[in-house]
């Protein structure tokens, strides 16, 4: 069953106190107009040929939803003076027009770019699926044996506890390159299953993409406050 209107009105409201709270609570660093103490790298995961998941009844592709959701995300970082930098910002792979192998190079690039940017953070984003219909709700991975993608998981997937339909009831060890290729404390975000019917229909729904960027933009400071 689909989100009714009063629930999502209930978990706005809830998202509104918890963003005041949490910046009401943060330090100087995160209002003070000219500095800009810490930069978070957003990663939109596939591209290009690497279209990743889709969605089972629309058909929608995982590359233009990670891409819309990072955008969301930069948006709200910018807003509270956070620099921003994104691994690619189009719908395109980070392969070259001659590549052989374009998953590899794609994700040379994407260590490249995460190594050079001086972040403080590593947010991927990406969407889940299962061959079965069944498993669901958002959920994030952190790196193995580092203490800090622990905490930074940890954060964020308690926000989405409080504030997301379904979600995962504690973040998952994830193996993957993207985490391991850096030093940069960083976490995958899978913002729900495209296999699954419900969160699908959330998936493509603005509503849900405000809450979740929300979500993680507020588990990131609180994070970060510690």
């Amino acid at each position: 069953m689909c989100f009714s209107l009063s629930k999502k009105f209930i978990i706005i409201i809830l998202i509104i106190i918890l963003l005041l709270s949490c910046i009401f609570a943060l330090p100087s660093a995160f209002t003070s107009t000219p500095s800009q103490k810490y930069v978070v790298l957003i990663d939109a995961g596939h591209g290009g040929v690497d279209g990743g998941a889709v969605g089972r009844k629309t058909g929608k592709d995982e590359n233009r939803l990670n891409l819309e959701y990072a955008f969301t995300l930069k948006e709200i970082f910018e807003r509270f003076n956070i620099k921003v930098v994104m691994t690619r910002t189009n719908l395109n792979g980070l392969y070259g027009p001659f590549s052989v192998n374009k998953k590899k190079d794609d994700m040379a690039k994407r260590r490249d770019i995460i190594n050079r940017s001086n972040a403080n953070l590593v947010i991927s984003i990406h969407m889940n699926s299962h061959p079965l219909s069944s498993p669901k709700g958002a959920q994030v991975f952190y790196k193995n044996e580092d203490p800090n993608s622990l905490g930074l998981a940890t954060s964020i997937q308690k926000i989405f506890v409080q504030t997301l339909p379904n979600a995962r009831a504690a973040p998952s060890i994830g193996d993957y390159y993207i985490l391991n290729c850096t030093d940069i404390p960083g976490v995958i975000i899978e913002c729900g299953y495209l296999s699954n019917p419900n969160d699908e229909a959330l998936i493509l729904t603005e509503n849900y993409r405000q809450l979740i960027c929300y979500s993680i933009f507020i588990g990131i400071l609180k994070y970060l406050a510690i």
